[in-house]
């Protein structure tokens, strides 16, 4: 809109100009009447042109002059002129056409309609009923004709079962009457469900390319305004421009913004957005099936949303687009990969073991992190190198090389990620070690990343008691080498992850012995404990029971945390070695760590040169023959983020 104003004013002025100049005159040479009767009556005039009150005239020397000739007549004048043999001509006044008569005189009227026009254009939305202040009532979905949509079923990997349960969609868009002639009807609506990144979007964009089909998208949240009415406006407008497009795909992106259940609003802007939903309604079980019309939605939430939105008519299909296994993490990275230059040496199926957990979106940022990196060291290629860089920039964080810190604050830092490591490395079930740092990462000084070496969907109640004492590995090891009073804040993060783990075994799990699996407190849908109306935490047990509940989370920890003791105690000369390890070369991985547990001296990393650093020594015995260690076996590998160490389902 700014740029139409900017350009009607220049417009204006450039007219201005114009008609400006119709009437200019140049003031050189001008002399005063008195001048030109006193040099006529010398004789130094040669020659004079009357136009109106305008009198130029040429000197005898030949320079050129003009003056104004006075209001008042002056008789005598044209005497003088006679009398001095001044040569006299005369100028008739110039006709204008009636064309631009009527152009000077309606120029003003033309001018004005023109920027009446422009706003009122403006108003309506630019003619196309979008953007302008009167256009809330107008859709906001954005439309990709057929052939804008470049993307297809290939450009999709990791989520092999959900392509299949769409398939049939874009064989009913292509051949509806093949459907319809055994009454068969195509779902109404499909709704996508899943965590963020899984590639939710993509798919329904896919669908879409694949049956070469018009293809709306909007947002949930683009329906709701402040207007009364608006949303359910937004909604019938959506709709009747699908039905002219169709067969069309509409794809409503978070619809949990705009769909969630009726009633629990409180005024206001809920009741906006419940008339929205229930104009939603409408629309979706108002058109007949055969009009191929297909709206496909996709959330997070999904059991946030109204009972009547996944009734059968409406949202009939219900596709679940999960995090992909290691074969799809596999196919997503080779679709990324081909993007980039890479080496030989890259490996996607190794990325792939590595990453369990990992979103799409993940990965595709795994492999633009892997870019930079090589860019920044002037690099052609993509290595596995780089890659692996970036992925312990996702999964511990970016280093902070400017953080200093004193030799004893570093040892610290050292022995507390010994202690997690160690730990981690003998309780059972626990995720192996994949990498100790004690490099700044985040907001954390050190970092022990566990990887499981298979994906996980639950764990085992000796799984979590094996975690909460891994937690607490770092804390023992500070007791043990600085005495109680030396324990410093840096587990404060370990114990409320350990506590969180521990209540929910006994409060949501229903792994308690004594109380049995019963939930005793409510949990809402966002993951929390916390009651709907009140935002308070909603129990279900009384004041004895909360006392149970307390003694055996208290029983748990201590059960764990002596376990943990006991460990780094019976491995006391390992956690010197590895911590000295961690001071001299600052991180090391699972093939050092399982050379310290297994009682040898660690090898230097891949890369490292320090010729006057020699491998710690600590208390392993002398007598052991330096053995630079066989490499890890695939299976000793580890794979899976950091907050893994959670337990499924917190």
């Amino acid at each position: 809109m700014l740029k139409n104003i900017l350009l009607w004013l220049v417009i204006a002025a450039v007219l201005l100009t114009v008609f400006n100049n119709f009437n200019t005159s140049t003031d050189t040479n001008r002399i005063s009447y008195s001048e030109f009767v006193k040099e006529v009556q010398d004789g130094r005039v040669a020659k004079v042109t009357v136009d109106g009150y305008i009198i130029s005239g040429t000197r005898i020397g030949g320079d050129s002059f003009d003056t104004v000739r006075p209001a008042a007549a002056d008789p005598k004048i044209m005497d003088d002129l006679l009398s001095n043999n001044v040569i006299v001509e005369g100028r008739l006044p110039e006709q204008q056409s009636i064309w631009t008569q009527l152009l000077v005189a309606s120029f003003p009227i033309l001018i004005i309609l023109a920027i009446f026009m422009f706003f009122m254009r403006q108003m309506q939305g630019g003619g196309g009923g979008k953007g302008g202040p009167m256009s809330f009532g107008k859709s906001k979905a954005r439309l990709l004709p057929e052939d804008q949509i470049k993307t297809t079923f290939a450009d999709v990997a990791g989520c092999d079962e959900a392509k299949e349960d769409t398939e049939e969609l874009v064989d009913f868009l292509r051949e509806p009457g093949k459907f319809q002639r055994l009454g068969g009807k195509i779902p109404r609506g499909i709704l996508m469900c899943g965590p963020p990144g899984t590639g939710k979007t993509l798919l329904a964009k896919a669908i879409a390319g694949e049956a070469k089909v018009p293809f709306f998208t909007i947002s949930g949240s683009d329906f709701v305004e402040m207007f009364v009415g608006v949303g359910a406006s937004r909604v019938r407008d959506m709709f009747e421009q699908a039905k002219k497009h169709a067969p069309c795909i509409i794809f409503i992106d978070e619809i949990d913004a705009v769909g969630r259940s009726r009633g629990s609003g409180m005024g206001g802007g809920n009741d906006e957005r419940e008339q929205t939903l229930n104009q939603l309604l409408v629309e979706m079980d108002g058109f007949e099936g055969n009009e191929g019309i297909i709206v496909i939605a996709a959330t997070n939430r999904p059991d946030v949303l109204d009972s009547a939105l996944l009734r059968p008519g409406r949202f009939d299909r219900r596709v679940e687009v999960g995090l992909p296994d290691i074969r799809g993490r596999e196919q997503i990275l080779k679709v990324h990969l081909r993007k980039v230059p890479c080496d030989d040496n890259v490996e996607p199926r190794n990325l792939a073991r590595g990453t369990p957990g990992f979103s799409g979106a993940q990965l595709a940022n795994l492999v633009n992190e892997a870019a930079l990196f090589s860019a920044r060291s002037n690099r052609r290629l993509v290595s596995m190198e780089q890659l692996e860089l970036a992925k312990d920039k996702i999964l511990m964080g970016a280093e902070r090389k400017t953080l200093v810190m004193s030799e004893k604050e570093k040892l610290n830092t050292a022995y507390h990620e010994a202690g997690h490591a160690i730990v981690g490395y003998v309780m059972p079930e626990h995720n192996p070690v994949y990498k100790v740092t004690i490099i700044p990462r985040g907001r954390a000084l050190g970092v022990t990343m566990f990887l499981p070496e298979d994906d996980q969907t639950s764990q085992s109640k000796q799984g979590l008691e094996s975690m909460i004492a891994g937690l607490y590995g770092g804390r023992i090891a500070e007791e043990m080498t600085l005495g109680f009073s030396g324990v410093t804040t840096g587990a404060s993060n370990d114990i409320e992850r350990a506590t969180s783990i521990a209540r929910n075994m006994v409060t949501k799990w229903g792994l308690s012995e004594k109380l049995g699996p019963f939930a005793y407190e409510e949990e809402d849908r966002s993951g929390g404990y916390v009651a709907s109306s009140t935002g308070e935490k909603a129990n279900y047990y009384s004041p004895e029971t909360g006392k149970v509940i307390d003694a055996e989370v208290q029983g748990i920890i201590t059960s764990c945390y002596n376990k943990a003791k006991q460990v780094l105690q019976d491995n006391r000369s390992k956690l010197d070695v590895m911590a000295e390890a961690l001071m001299q070369y600052e991180t090391i991985d699972a093939k050092q760590i399982k050379e310290i547990m297994d009682g040898k001296k660690p090898t230097a990393p891949e890369g490292w040169s320090d010729p006057g650093a020699t491998p710690p020594t600590g208390n392993a015995p002398e007598s052991e023959p330096e053995d630079k260690g066989a490499p890890i076996s695939d299976d000793e590998l580890e794979e899976a983020p950091a907050q893994s160490t959670k337990p499924a389902g917190e």
